[in-house]
């Protein structure tokens, strides 16, 4: 991965003002070592393999895999059902891209997990 990262919050998808956050590549976690920082806050950057919508679950959760193609990835972005709301597009729409997860990294039993209430945790990411 470069050593340069900028992430973007783009107006265009998350249908807000776009602003610029420089980031260190040292602070950048990819999703295969987020476990590693568990209990910890975070930026956790990578691409999106699996955007899931599970409707059916308790709590109506969008999670995000990356690090891997479901179910053996290594992390999730899980928004809840009550803040998909926050969104002004369909989170399915970031399959395939490129994005940084901030956050509180929590760990499960196989994987780590940052739960995203708010557009402001999530950014697209252009790698340089």
């Amino acid at each position: 991965m470069s050593k340069h990262l900028i992430c973007l919050l783009s107006a265009a998808v998350l249908a807000t003002a776009s602003f610029h956050v420089a980031a260190d590549p040292a602070e950048m976690i990819p999703p295969e070592n987020a476990a590693r920082f568990a209990g910890k806050d975070g930026m956790v950057c990578g691409k999106v393999e699996k955007a899931r919508y599970a409707e059916g679950s308790e709590g109506q959760p969008t999670f995000l895999h990356m690090g891997g193609q479901f179910p053996r990835h290594t992390f999730s972005a899980r928004i809840s059902g009550a803040n998909r709301g926050n969104f002004g597009f369909p989170l399915e729409s970031l399959e395939g891209k490129t994005v940084c997860v901030i956050g509180k990294i929590q760990r499960d039993s196989s994987r780590a997990e940052i739960e995203v209430s708010s557009p402001a945790s999530l950014k697209l990411a252009n790698i340089k």
